[in-house]
């Protein structure tokens, strides 16, 4: 197979790549030049940063979906190699988690098998490769939930990978639903994170069309905090207690407008099922659950950790997609916090769910 690289020439694909290298641009803060890897410095001590939100791709899977590289949206590619190691030392980022977005969720159960084969392995040799820099989530066949569990396990215990990652939904079907409860059964007994990326709110899409990239803007926040509004609701996470979730976007709206689901079945009780009793309010199960720090303003931040504790918040970058300029930094800058909550926030916190060593 060959791709075109942004216009220089065609060169043989990578087994696996990351989609998109705006973000490699030099953050402010950040060494500009050499090589050298920028070092992160709360209290006098070196902090060990961990970002959970890093999107790759592998080309071979990409393609048996009938898809073309040079057609993906973020098309300027990069191998997973110097290049990246780079850019990950120009953001003082030490470790990132790598995950693939599910497109996956509609195919028939032989070839979603191959597919998450295939993918897996690539993020195993990957991280084999970089053992000090890269960890990742592996990819799961949600739309078989039996698949999806030997998946899991056999990612984690003989492929070293540290969890999943999963859509907000699955082929139109909520994350609630009884038929995914073994692979909750299945993570909460591995203990492992489930790192849980929208891929916008599909049901909307006619209303997203326009300007502004609507789908992504707004859709990908809103399929977030319908996700978790479900968990939530549905009973699931008091039905899986240990269940470690990280949301993406800092839980796209929930967090924001969180209080209003305290009252909804005080209101509207007809609208609410007599046969889930929730354990607790709503809103005191956001505190179970982690989310990454992409959220761009120092005071959304300081909102964020008010509503869930700063105690649930990781680094995530979104890399190689340039949505923030300089995700350290926007924690390193933020006021209000500790230099322990920073600490935690830039890696201490990712690396005990990660398994990550010292």
């Amino acid at each position: 197979m060959q791709i075109r690289n942004n216009g220089r020439g065609v060169r043989a694909a990578p087994s696996l790549v990351f989609t998109g290298c705006s973000a490699t641009a030099t953050a402010p803060g950040a060494p500009r030049a050499g090589g050298q890897r920028r070092q992160v410095v709360v209290g006098g001590r070196r902090v060990n940063t961990v970002d959970v939100h890093a999107h790759c791709i592998v080309p071979k899977t990409y393609e048996m979906m009938g898809k073309k590289m040079e057609d993906h949206q973020f098309p300027d590619l990069d191998e997973v190699g110097p290049k990246r190691i780079a850019a990950m030392d120009r953001q003082g980022v030490d470790i990132e988690a790598l995950s693939i977005n599910p497109f996956w969720y509609r195919t028939e159960r032989d070839l979603a098998a191959e597919i998450v084969r295939i993918q897996n392995e690539a993020l195993a040799e990957m991280c084999g490769k970089y053992p000090d820099r890269l960890v990742a989530f592996a990819s799961v066949a949600l739309q078989f939930p039996d698949l999806a569990v030997h998946q899991l396990e056999h990612a984690v215990k003989k492929l070293d990978l540290r969890g999943a990652a999963v859509g907000a939904s699955c082929a139109g079907d909520e994350f609630s639903d009884p038929k995914f409860h073994p692979f909750w059964a299945k993570a909460e007994e591995l203990g492992v994170l489930i790192f849980v990326h929208p891929q916008s709110t599909p049901d909307l899409a006619k209303r997203f069309k326009g300007n502004g990239w609507l789908a992504n803007t707004i859709g990908n926040p809103l399929d977030t905090t319908i996700c978790l509004s479900h968990l939530i609701f549905e009973g699931t996470l008091d039905r899986f207690p240990g269940l470690k979730i990280c949301a993406a976007h800092g839980g796209g709206y929930l967090p924001s407008y969180a209080p209003r689901s305290d009252h909804a079945c005080r209101v509207a009780p007809w609208h609410c099922n007599p046969d889930v009793k929730l354990k607790k309010k709503p809103t005191e199960y956001l505190r179970t659950m982690y989310y990454d720090t992409l959220v761009f303003t120092s005071e959304m931040l300081r909102h964020l950790a008010a509503e869930v504790g700063a105690s649930q918040l990781v680094i995530g970058t979104d890399h190689p997609i340039p949505w923030h300029q300089d995700p350290v930094t926007h924690i390193m800058n933020a006021p209000g916090f500790s230099d322990e909550e920073r600490i935690a926030m830039l890696g201490g916190t990712a690396a005990k769910l990660l398994g990550i060593k010292p």
